[in-house]
């Protein structure tokens, strides 16, 4: 007579813990992907703001000198989330590039201000750089949220 082994108990543990890591890795990847790379860049852009306003509030012209650069050549999300970007703005493309641009621009003139001591300057620069975000955030930030985050 042939007598079965018992099934062990660990291997019945450790395909349970396979699993479940399997389904929590595979969630994960799910919210890695609803998250765009737009949004990293944002916050980057948002937390040079804030250290520059702290930066302006010190008179530290070199770290505002250091960051407006970074304010005005941000990083881009990839050219694939570019391009679903694109589509969704359609005729609007135009308007959010020049947002874009107007940020560019006021960041190059907050740099060298910065560079050259000149506070007011600064300062009127830095408020221009927060305009055209505010511009740009008014006029796109909750379809674009809408269109791309809430839809799924």
């Amino acid at each position: 007579m042939h007598r079965q082994k018992p099934f062990p108990f660990y291997i019945l543990f450790m395909v349970i813990t396979l699993l479940t890591l399997t389904a929590f890795f595979n969630v994960k990847a799910e919210e890695a992907e609803k998250t765009m790379a737009l949004q990293g860049v944002m916050q980057k852009l948002g937390n040079n703001m804030q250290v520059v306003a702290g930066a302006i509030s010190k008179e530290d012209w070199d770290l505002v000198a250091e960051l407006s650069p970074k304010i005005a050549n941000h990083a881009e999300p990839p050219l694939s989330e570019k391009m679903r970007i694109l589509a969704w703005l359609g005729k609007d493309a135009g308007d959010f590039r020049n947002f874009d641009a107007q940020v560019h621009d006021a960041a190059i003139s907050m740099g060298n201000a910065a560079t050259q001591d000149d506070g007011q300057a600064v300062i009127d620069s830095f408020a221009r750089v927060q305009q055209s975000c505010l511009a740009c955030h008014q006029s796109f930030r909750k379809p674009f949220q809408r269109f791309f985050y809430e839809q799924r």
